[in-house]
């Protein structure tokens, strides 16, 4: 049972949507104190404000660490296991049987850093195995859509064996 982890191309891109995310929310808030709190002089208002700020700066340091040592996937013949999770972990095991499509996915930080996503969808919902290396998404997604065809291949020979 082993588990491959993510390159380091998927840690500084980690870092960089996250601060991107959060210079966002700091914008927000800080327009929100300027023109609401600061004329009003709500001081209980402003302090809560800079709290915040500083939890989503810290958040901006400290949740792509650990979103990156905790990410890990597997794949064999029969699932895709997937751990992932900053405070709260969740594991995803889809079996590969299950699969109805399959997509690989980059957005524009994606690309900078030369990392995608490969998106597979069961009738239960959509997986994501994040932020691997563009070479390794295409290699996941072509062995996944071989051995889907090789099920495909095994069923339909199965169904016609029975009559």
């Amino acid at each position: 049972m082993n588990y491959e982890k993510l390159s380091r191309q998927a840690l500084k891109c980690m870092y960089v949507a996250t601060a991107a995310g959060s210079i966002l929310t700091l914008a927000i808030l800080g327009a929100v104190n300027y023109f609401i709190f600061f004329p009003k002089d709500l001081d209980i208002a402003k302090s809560a404000s800079l709290a915040a700020a500083l939890l989503i700066l810290i958040n901006m340091l400290v949740s792509p660490y650990f979103r990156y040592h905790r990410y890990r996937y597997r794949i064999d013949k029969e699932c895709i296991d997937i751990h992932e999770g900053y405070l709260f972990t969740k594991r995803n095991i889809v079996p590969i049987e299950r699969l109805h499509k399959l997509q690989t996915t980059k957005g524009p930080i994606d690309q900078f850093f030369g990392v995608s996503t490969v998106v597979v969808t069961t009738a239960g919902g959509d997986v994501a195995i994040r932020l691997l290396d563009e070479k390794k998404a295409e290699e996941i997604a072509d062995s996944l859509r071989h051995r889907i065809n090789q099920i495909v291949t095994e069923q339909r020979s199965d169904y016609g064996n029975t009559y």
